[in-house]
């Protein structure tokens, strides 16, 4: 089956690129397009996409209340990148607070492109860990950063737990992170389970989000 990808941008042009760069994959199949985060969730429920592809500047409903309201609202929803011309902007920081599972510019190549789809479709988070730090270390407030420590600390984690949590903060595949240290793939997989349910995080960048806001890995 391939991966289904719904494109929201309120540029014509830069849906047309994304469609033309996905579709040229046999994998990945683009079964519908938005122009404005508004139009997402009926969207979302009606075609059922493996991926959105969201932009975080929108006029009427941005990407941060749309990733918002797609996993408050939608049982099973689907992973979302979202698309942005600026890496450090604030919007993509708010946009992988609310959920988001990683972000993608809008310069990327079209191998980056096709890359960040199958990746976040196989539950694995899309992250660029300097950006990440720049930006928690730019826009993580203090209300957030209180909050985040008194959920690390309720946590818990073990030592092997903390330490594979320290790794996917470095951007870290599980497969690399179980190269570093000397465990099977299924092993990591189970550290990094335990770790989003102790964190209460929804997926990958949820946790290292939380991580960097605790100052459990420092940000800077």
């Amino acid at each position: 089956m391939p991966v289904t990808v719904l494109l929201v941008d309120d540029e014509p042009l830069v849906r047309a690129g994304l469609r033309a760069v996905l579709e040229a994959q046999s994998d990945i199949e683009v079964v519908g397009e938005a122009a404005d985060g508004a139009a997402v969730i009926p969207l979302v429920r009606r075609l059922r996409p493996d991926v959105v592809a969201m932009d975080v500047r929108m006029p009427l409903m941005d990407g941060i209340e749309a990733t918002r309201a797609v996993l408050r609202t939608v049982e099973r929803p689907p992973k979302i990148v979202v698309v942005t011309t600026f890496e450090n902007d604030e919007y993509v920081y708010e946009a992988l607070r609310a959920g988001a599972d990683g972000f993608l510019l809008k310069r990327a190549r079209p191998a980056e492109i096709v890359h960040a789809v199958r990746l976040v479709a196989e539950g694995e988070s899309l992250l660029f860990p300097a950006s990440v730090r720049q930006l928690a270390a730019q826009y993580g407030d203090e209300g957030g950063n209180r909050a985040a420590r008194a959920a690390m600390e309720r946590a818990q984690l073990t030592e092997r737990e903390a330490e594979v949590l320290r790794l996917m903060a470095r951007g870290l595949s599980n497969a690399e992170i179980a190269a570093r240290l000397v465990v099977g793939t299924e092993t990591v997989k189970s550290h990094v389970s335990a770790v989003l349910a102790k964190l209460g995080a929804r997926d990958r960048t949820q946790a290292v989000i939380a991580a960097y806001e605790s100052g459990f890995v420092a940000p800077g």
